[in-house]
């Protein structure tokens, strides 16, 4: 890896434009190819950068100033990106090997407290029992879809942090779930797609005999589908 420190001039042409008048940045050349202009504020995001496959050709203009060209590689016939710096002054300018990186490695993810809850839902909601990981639904998988005691359809969305927007998500799976005649309470447990909807004693036939038609009512009012929303450890 090379890091440079200078007063530079970075202009981007390619999809869009952009420019960055002269000012002093950390410029960051990685050992994949790529090309990172960093400013000692906004976080860990680059003010601007060229992604990999790329060339970086270092050369001056007619002044003298150096300028460092890099060229993103374009398929055949499309005109190529390109980031051009104009380095007034450098401050600062070595290499590091940096070996070979072994990856991130995540301790308590959200993964996990669902494989965990799934064995154990009952410490959520005494009674609560699981009906099946990764509910799927038109917008997503809900974390965790279960049944309360009661035969109630459960909800439970899982959270590394318990912020407005899990809130929000759970909240969108809901709208989807309570038009979902196949969670309709049947007799103490969830509906499936083989279930008929019919009174006490009926007996059950195999899903592939089952009509449409039989599950458009439910055999008395829904109850709408639960929410509950876990916040893990930060």
């Amino acid at each position: 890896m090379r890091l440079v420190v200078a007063r530079c001039q970075v202009d981007y042409a390619g999809r869009l434009t952009a420019h960055l008048p002269m000012a002093t940045r950390v410029l960051m050349i990685k050992a994949d190819g790529s090309v990172l202009v960093h400013s000692d504020g906004g976080s860990y995001k680059p003010l601007n950068w060229m992604s990999p496959p790329c060339t970086v050709r270092e050369g001056s203009t007619e002044d003298g100033t150096v300028e460092w060209t890099v060229t993103s590689r374009a398929p055949k016939g499309a005109v190529p990106d390109t980031l051009r710096i104009l380095i007034e002054e450098i401050h600062h300018d070595s290499r590091h090997e940096l070996g070979i990186d072994p990856g991130l490695q995540k301790d308590g993810v959200e993964k996990h407290l669902q494989e965990l809850l799934a064995e154990h839902p009952a410490t959520l909601m005494p009674g609560l029992s699981l009906v099946r990981r990764e509910y799927p639904t038109a917008i997503g998988p809900v974390d965790l879809m279960c049944r309360d005691a009661d035969g109630v359809s459960v909800a439970v969305e899982i959270k590394r942090r318990g912020e407005i927007d899990g809130v929000e998500q759970l909240t969108r799976y809901l709208e989807l779930l309570n038009r979902d005649p196949l969670l309709a309470p049947v007799r103490g447990h969830l509906r499936r797609p083989g279930d008929q909807a019919a009174g006490p004693g009926a007996r059950r036939r195999p899903r592939h005999h089952l009509r449409p038609r039989r599950l458009r009512r439910a055999p008395w009012p829904r109850r709408p589908v639960r929410p509950a929303v876990l916040a893990g450890p930060r």
